[in-house]
């Protein structure tokens, strides 16, 4: 039996349909499928997001230097694996030790190719994770700009799989089409939104989202439509920093961290999605649920917005608190552009799948089984 194993420093919600599918694609291929999984920071842990599967075996997880370093021992899981793929994270101590001491299975990445949220990305640990990027013998890459930043340091394009990386859509379509007209208005009603146009944010709730920004932004649209209101839904750090503007403004609304249905019918209230900082998944849910997502090119985003058609199924404006304003204003104003950019997210939502995603994945996987060992690494 041809065994794989795919490391996950953590486990997310938004995973797990995609390694049960993925494990399915595998064993029709003779390919069985191991993963192992860790615990994340206690950070992370406060975005309430992570998961089990039962078939999951865990590791321990243990953070050092401030959570700077982390050490999951992975031997006793490895005995016996034809491919082992790891994550792309400077921090994953075994990472080293796999990459720079003999082993018997072929080790690939899966990742965005960069930090991309770096403060320095011509600093050493940037320097350092290109670097390594050479080390491995094949490459999953996020997205088709996570490939080019790859390929951009000297990896070969046909060790690349471009997964499309995707959340369960199809639950999140049936979830969208549960939510009644009659369920929406009432969560208005009972939300105090009033009548008038509704923007929401979902994600979690740390300084890489730029909450201030949106905070700014909400007001601003405020003046120019005095029906607006904003709603907000996610948890992390800033909380407090979001439950005290909130309740400072009586048209906004903070609801916590929320998942599934109650997530997407608080979604269907609103008539556009308010994202200006770092926007990854996000892109799903803007997509399945018809509510364009307005972003800024703030230099931050996850490899999820190379998704993003300006114009078509969404809304890139310069990093400008006038200039975004301004556009959501705009389009909150423009009842045809709005019905164009809810059909390019229909459209993209039957694109970016976890199904087609598993697809890329299984065929990537046996492509790595078949191809011989990458012996090439860049200095």
């Amino acid at each position: 039996m041809v065994k794989v194993c795919i490391v996950q420093r953590r486990l997310t919600h938004y995973r797990v349909p995609l390694f049960v599918a993925l494990r399915e694609l595998l064993a029709e291929r003779g390919i069985q499928l191991e993963l192992v999984v860790g615990q994340g920071t206690p950070a992370e842990e406060k975005k309430q997001d992570a998961d089990e599967l039962p078939w999951a075996k865990t590791a321990s997880t243990h953070y050092l230097l401030g959570e700077q370093l982390c050490w999951q021992p992975l031997g006793r899981f490895l005995e016996g694996m034809n491919l082992v793929i790891v994550t792309q994270e400077n921090k994953l101590l075994q990472n080293h030790l796999l990459m720079f001491t003999p082993r018997r299975f072929k080790l690939a990445f899966w990742g965005h190719g960069a930090n991309l949220q770096s403060a320095n990305p011509n600093g050493l640990k940037e320097r350092f994770k290109r670097w390594t990027t050479n080390q491995v013998d094949w490459w999953f890459a996020y997205t088709k700009m996570s490939a080019s930043l790859v390929k951009g340091v000297g990896f070969p394009d046909d060790r690349i799989t471009v997964l499309n990386n995707a959340v369960d859509t199809s639950e999140l379509r049936r979830l969208r089409q549960s939510v009644s007209q009659a369920e929406t208005q009432a969560l208005r009603e009972s939300l105090g939104l009033g009548i008038g146009p509704v923007g929401v944010y979902v994600g979690s709730l740390y300084a890489d989202k730029r909450l201030d920004f949106l905070f700014a932004a909400a007001e601003a649209i405020r003046s120019d439509i005095p029906g607006f209101h904003l709603l907000i839904v996610g948890e992390g750090p800033e909380r407090e920093k979001v439950r005290s503007w909130c309740d400072a403004h009586s048209w906004a609304r903070w609801v916590g961290a929320s998942f599934g249905r109650e997530k997407i019918a608080y979604m269907s209230v609103a008539e556009v999605m308010l994202s200006p900082g770092a926007v990854g998944l996000g892109m799903m849910d803007a997509f399945v649920c018809e509510t364009p997502m307005i972003t800024t090119d703030c230099g931050n985003h996850g490899p999820e917005i190379a998704y993003l058609e300006n114009g078509i199924n969404g809304v890139m404006t310069a990093n400008d608190l006038t200039a975004y304003a301004g556009a959501s204003v705009r389009l909150l104003h423009d009842a045809r552009a709005l019905d164009a950019l809810r059909a390019g997210c229909a459209a993209s939502a039957q694109e970016y799948t976890v199904e087609n995603m598993a697809h890329r994945f299984a065929d990537g996987i046996a492509r790595c089984l078949e191809a011989p060992r990458y012996t090439r690494r860049a200095g």
